[in-house]
């Protein structure tokens, strides 16, 4: 993990969510994946959006030519775990595609005009990923 994100991932714990600098104000959250080849869990701070009974991600990159690694390890693994402020729980990841991925990405570029910017610096599709609280374990 960088150290960029360490100290991200560190002032969202410590401070119930909330995080200063390039990030204030801005909805964001931890998503932990799973390592595609290495197993391990990895953590990534990425801004969200709450549609209803789930949360949409965004895999922008900052327009990066390559999708990041979060998304290509949900690809493989869709087990997450999400935190969002206090709360920690498990949720399954999937993609969305087609013209649900394209109204929902608009809907996040008319909200966060940047994400707009990402799309036109890469070929790639930026994925948008709906992530399912998993229903309580008893």
């Amino acid at each position: 993990m960088s150290d960029y994100n360490a100290k991200i991932i560190e002032e969202f714990r410590a401070n119930e969510g909330r995080v200063g600098g390039s990030w204030e104000g801005r909805p964001l959250l931890l998503i932990t994946t799973r390592g595609r080849k290495s197993g391990r869990e990895y953590t990534t701070p990425a801004m969200y959006t709450r549609e209803r009974d789930r949360l949409l991600v965004y895999g922008s990159q900052g327009g990066a030519p390559d999708h990041p690694d979060w998304y290509l390890n949900l690809l493989a693994n869709p087990d997450v775990v999400v935190e969002v402020g206090t709360e920690r729980y498990e949720a399954v990841a999937a993609p969305l595609e087609g013209a649900e991925r394209d109204r929902e990405y608009a809907a996040q570029v008319e909200r966060w005009p940047q994400f707009a910017e990402y799309q036109e610096k890469t070929d790639r599709v930026i994925p948008v990923v709906a992530l399912t609280r998993r229903p309580e374990r008893r």
